[in-house]
């Protein structure tokens, strides 16, 4: 920002200091009008995402059942849309086919928009550490509006389905909900002063995604009835647009450049590019051997995690969809609704484990024997009641999330988050999107002899980042001791006895 400079004339002195001069900054005027709460943005965006995340894979299912059967979609008000078994109708053929390629077509949606977005969240959330945090929020909010306004609009002008394809490539190349997150963590991370306060907030986010996009589920099978495909994707993109208005004009920055001119020399340029580039690598060589093992191992266990926990749930929808569940569009939105009350639990489970003094590998360990347990129930799933109750064992299954990003983040120093959260969101985004392109591909090749086996192994993937974890239990996690006196040793603070005790192996 330029400086304003504005002269004022003493209307009753006018000899006396003849001209004031007083400078103003422009940033300062548009400091006291924002804010840093990063919450509302999150909050936004899960409700305008998850108004319509439900009504894609339906929205798609009946594209697809209309152009391979040339009949409409049956549309009943009953729980079940399954005709019964003695009917001489060719529905349960049809729904096997319907449900092969809908999964094809969410495994190539995921697999074409997997490499731009994983080179955008790598660069712009390592380089958040000097150009700013809000290009990582800005960005993937307005590739959200691309990809939400090309739903419309093939809904709206019934074009062909496979637009939404180039869609989800074009918004990927504003980074996606990897980029986003991996900016709200570390904006997060830029304002919390001790480990405690970090762990919370960040599962406060996780929480406030899962409370909006419960609202959010629950909705959209009542409005799916009421006013079809067109009004949810409508309101979605309004409240992505008031999203983006509300990251670009109140949302404050937390990471300051230097002011010293708006335009960048060549050489500044230069060196932009090249933290951009190798930010992370630059921050990891700087580790002591221990630190890089320990990082190693969490992030193996988070992205081993990530990619069974996801996996699985990606496909909960299509096995709604089909025999002998075939639930319809309302009892879909309950389930998601349901589905998304982890978020809110894990956020209580975080809260009371961390308030009393629970060490932080248990709270880990926790929710993935939760997802576990919830994979192999959901697999023998038949009945709408059991479905429902098979989410109750699943509903701590968040809780690794927030706890393995604060336990990675406390070992970095503050002014490198953005390329430790680029390196997360790098690898969370890519295990992401090759698990739904992977348990799609198993669930099409299984789905006509036994539908449930893509839960059976993500249950089983689960042992992995449980063997990982009992590693990193015999090592301990206190490797952050150094990190934090060198910081704290500058700015007078001391590190307590509780925090030097929260590092120490959980096994001895």
């Amino acid at each position: 920002m330029k400086n304003t400079s504005v002269i004022v004339y003493h209307p009753v002195y006018p000899d006396s200091l003849c001209h004031h001069l007083f400078i103003f900054r422009e940033s300062s005027i548009i400091k006291m009008k924002r804010l840093y709460l990063v919450e509302p943005v999150v909050a936004l965006y899960a409700f305008s995402s998850f108004l319509i995340y439900p009504l894609v894979q339906q929205y798609i299912y009946r594209r697809l059942w209309q152009q391979l059967t040339n009949t409409t979609y049956p549309i009943s008000s009953n729980s079940s849309r399954c005709v019964p078994s003695n009917s001489s109708s060719n529905h349960t053929d049809f729904h096997k086919e319907v449900q092969k390629q809908a999964s094809l077509f969410s495994t190539y949606s995921e697999l074409l928009s997997t490499i731009p977005s994983l080179i955008v969240t790598l660069l712009l959330v390592a380089y958040s550490d000097r150009g700013g945090r809000k290009i990582t929020i800005v960005m993937p909010l307005i590739g959200s509006l691309i990809y939400g306004s090309t739903f419309l609009m093939v809904s709206f002008f019934e074009l062909n389905i496979y637009l939404l394809i180039g869609s989800s490539f074009l918004s990927s190349l504003f980074g996606g909900l990897g980029t986003f997150l991996g900016g709200c963590f570390a904006y997060i991370a830029d304002l919390c002063k001790n480990e405690r306060q970090r762990t919370l907030r960040m599962a406060g986010v996780d929480m406030m995604i899962g409370l909006l996009s419960g609202v959010a589920a629950i909705s959209t099978g009542y409005f799916l009835r009421a006013a079809g495909f067109n009004w949810p994707f409508l309101t979605s993109v309004l409240c992505q647009s008031l999203t983006l208005l509300y990251a670009i004009f109140i949302l404050e920055e937390t990471v300051k450049a230097p002011d010293d001119g708006v335009i960048l020399d060549e050489s500044r340029r230069r060196s932009a590019l090249k933290y951009m580039v190798c930010a992370v690598y630059q921050t990891f060589s700087g580790l002591s051997s221990k630190c890089k093992v320990l990082l190693a191992l969490m992030m193996f266990i988070f992205t081993s995690f990530s990619f069974a926990y996801v996996g699985g749930i990606s496909l909960v929808t299509l096995y709604e969809l089909n025999e002998p569940l075939c639930w319809n569009e309302v009892l879909i939105g309950y389930g998601s609704a349901l589905s998304t009350t982890v978020f809110l639990t894990s956020f209580a489970g975080v809260s009371v484990l961390t308030y009393c003094r629970v060490p932080q590998l248990l709270i880990v360990l926790l929710g993935i024997m939760s997802v576990a347990l919830g994979m192999i129930l959901l697999s023998f799933a038949k009945t709408t009641v059991l479905m429902f109750i098979v989410r109750i064992p699943m509903l701590l299954s968040i809780m690794p999330f927030p706890v393995l990003r604060s336990m990675m983040s406390k070992n970095i120093s503050k002014s490198e988050q953005g390329a430790l959260f680029a390196c997360l969101s790098f690898l969370e985004s890519l295990t992401n999107n090759v698990s739904s392109g992977v348990f799609n591909s198993v669930y099409a090749a299984t789905v006509s002899w036994y539908p449930g086996f893509v839960f059976v192994l993500a249950a089983g993937l689960c042992l992995i980042p449980l063997s990982a974890l009992g590693v990193v239990a015999l090592i301990g996690t206190d490797v952050s001791t150094e990190i934090r006196r060198a910081e704290t040793f500058s700015s007078g603070e001391a590190i307590t006895a509780e925090d030097d005790q929260e590092n120490q192996p959980l096994l001895s």
